[in-house]
Order: C-alpha cells, then structure tokens, then sequence
C-alpha cells in the first residue's frame, strides 16, 4: 500500500420521484434521481494509527482512535463518516487485514453555508466515504458491493431508512429502488460478520436503472426550511395508522404508480409520467391529512400548484415537511419556467441550479 497516495470518491445526492413513505417498507419500490451535486471524500493512508476526519460542515479536524473495531475521542459531529470507516474496517478484519490510519477530508455542494437543502448528503457521503476509504485500504469493490457496505454503514446510525438515496449516490441517473430486510441484513452482519454479509442473499434489494424523461426537464425549488427525514419517518412510524386498511391502500396504491412511473420512463411515455407525479402527490396528501404528518407545508403546496398551471406535474422529494420540492415541465416551454419561478418567488421558494446526473459515479 502507498502510504502517501491519497484517493478521491464523488458521490452525488438524489432527488425522490415517487414512492417515498411506501420504500421504507421491504417489498416496495421508489423511482429516485441522482443530482449533479456532490459529495467529495478524500482519504489518505498514513502510518500513525487513528482517524482525523475534516470537513467543511466542522470547525475544526476531529481525532479519532480504535478501540474494540469502533471510533471513539471524536466530537461526534460527522456520524456518517465515521459508520463508513468503521464498516469497511469491520470487512478489512474480516478479510485478516489492518486498518491504516486515515486522514479523510469531506467538502460537499449539497449545502451552501452550513444550510442543507434535502438533497440527500446524509447518504452521499456514507456512499463516497465507503467507496475512498475501501479504495485507499486497497479493496477493490463494486458498485453492489458498495452499496451494501453503506447500507450496514447506515444501519449503524438509523435502521428505519429506506437506503433509497444510498442507491441513488451509487450508480447515478434515474433509478427504481426496492429496499431489502435491513433488519436481517444488519442483524446477518453482527451475527457472521460484514464479509458474510456481502456474500449472503439480501431478500428484496434491487436497483434497476432507468432512462431519463424524453422531453420533460426537472426542476428543483427549495421550501426555505430543512426538514429531518429521520424524524418524519420515525414519526409515522409511531403512529396507529400502520397496519390500518389505511396503510395497506396507501401501499397498494404507491406500488401501482410507481410501476407506472417506471413503465412510462421505460417506454418514453412522458404524459404517463406526469400523471403519475400527480398521483404520487395526490396519496401523499391523502397520507398528510389522516395522520397529520406536515408532509405538506405552504410553499410546497404553492410549489406544486405553480407546476401545474404550467401544464406540468410536481410534489415533495422525499419525506416533505421542509426541504425540495420537484417539477417536471416540457422543455420546450421556457416562458411556462418563468411563470413558475415568479410564483416560486412570491412563495419563498428558491429555485435551485439542480439537474439530473448521469449514470455512474465518477472513479
């Protein structure tokens, strides 16, 4: 291993297209998209022992050291790193190999001063920091191979996600996603250790790739407020609504428009594709109004009627309460995008210089 080479991963954020809430659930599909934002994790292998994390999002480098295969003597204040490093050191152990000490950097652009829009850098950088520190520790790995590190890695911190944005920062462009067990998975993994885990069948996990809309444009408007992903979801979770007949017909009916969704992008359907973002809208707000949730806020609701006007389809990205919204409008309609983004505006909502990424996340 060359101790001074340092090695650079991307990984960028993502967008929900529908399916949010429904992908939680093992067995159901979302469509996602990768943005041309990014995470960036440098890491360099040195030959001190312990782990010196930096990023743009803390004030100062935060000193780490191993003990009993986890990171202890930081400050806590990047948790998704620091899962990253402690899953791959888990397979590198596994693997009867040793953990170099590591100085990793971490700067993003899915934030602007601190501000995080929803574009999904929780799983960005657990994707990029699994990729660049397995690389710098000389593992060869592949995308799905990746993706399951950062999946374990994620558990670590939060069990309840869906994993749908990890997959999205994987493999880039528009996917569908279905999520696997991750209880049995992460369970499978403190059992027979990460090594095993990789290798075993994970019951429900699949990532289709998707093509991009023929002629529809995306679009993307932030609410003005964040919102916490983790918290809405936890808090539906807690909520008598599952197991309703409720419940079982906002599933049914998130499997039906999703797999519409994917026939029409498959098929270059685009009107297909609008109706289903309206459906997609249309259950979240049914999904809002029983359990109360605050999926919906004032300038996403105003986000979305302005795309409509214009002849478009938009709704939430993700779990709502906050962060972005999404809108596709035909791309040949510049004055409809003027029109929206002046309601946008009067709304409080900020037009974010966001587009779709392509396939495959940079080497």
């Amino acid at each position: 291993m060359n101790q001074a080479r340092t090695v650079v991963r991307h990984a960028p954020g993502k967008l929900y297209v529908a399916g949010e809430y429904a992908v939680v659930e093992p067995g159901n599909r979302a469509v996602l998209v990768a943005v041309d934002r990014h995470v960036t994790v440098a890491v360099t292998a040195v030959e001190r022992p312990g782990v010196v994390i930096a990023s743009d999002l803390l004030p100062r480098p935060e000193h780490y050291t191993f003990d009993g295969g986890r990171l202890g003597g930081g400050a806590g204040g990047v948790p998704h790193v620091v899962a990253a490093i402690e899953t791959v050191a888990a397979l590198l152990a596994d693997r009867g190999l040793e953990v170099p000490g590591l100085e990793v950097s971490v700067t993003s652009t899915l934030h602007e001063a601190g501000t995080k829009y929803g574009l999904g850098s929780s799983g960005a950088v657990t994707v990029a920091a699994v990729a660049a520190v397995a690389a710098a520790c000389g593992l060869d790995l592949g995308a799905a191979q990746r993706l399951r590190l950062a999946l374990l890695a994620s558990a670590r911190i939060d069990a309840g996600g869906s994993g749908g944005d990890l997959a999205a920062s994987t493999y880039g462009g528009w996917i569908a996603y279905r999520a696997p067990d991750r209880a049995f998975v992460a369970d499978l993994a403190r059992r027979r250790g990460v090594q095993a885990a990789l290798e075993a069948d994970w019951p429900g996990l699949q990532v289709r790739r998707l093509p991009a809309p023929r002629a529809l444009s995306l679009h993307v408007g932030w609410s003005g407020s964040p919102a916490s992903t983790t918290s809405l979801v936890a808090a539906l979770h807690r909520k008598a609504w599952r197991g309703t007949p409720s419940h079982q017909k906002f599933l049914a009916a998130s499997a039906d428009f999703v797999t519409a969704a994917i026939d029409a992008l498959e098929a270059g359907d685009d009107g297909s594709l609008l109706e289903q973002i309206r459906r997609s809208r249309q259950e979240l707000a049914r999904l809002d109004d029983e359990v109360g949730l605050g999926i919906f806020t004032p300038a996403l609701t105003a986000l979305c009627d302005a795309a409509e006007s214009a002849g478009g389809a938009a709704k939430p990205s993700g779990a709502g309460g906050g962060d972005c919204g999404i809108a596709l409008l035909d791309v040949g309609a510049a004055h409809h995008l003027a029109h929206v983004h002046q309601r946008w505006a009067a709304a409080g909502v900020l037009p974010l210089p966001v587009a779709a990424a392509p396939e495959g996340n940079r080497p």
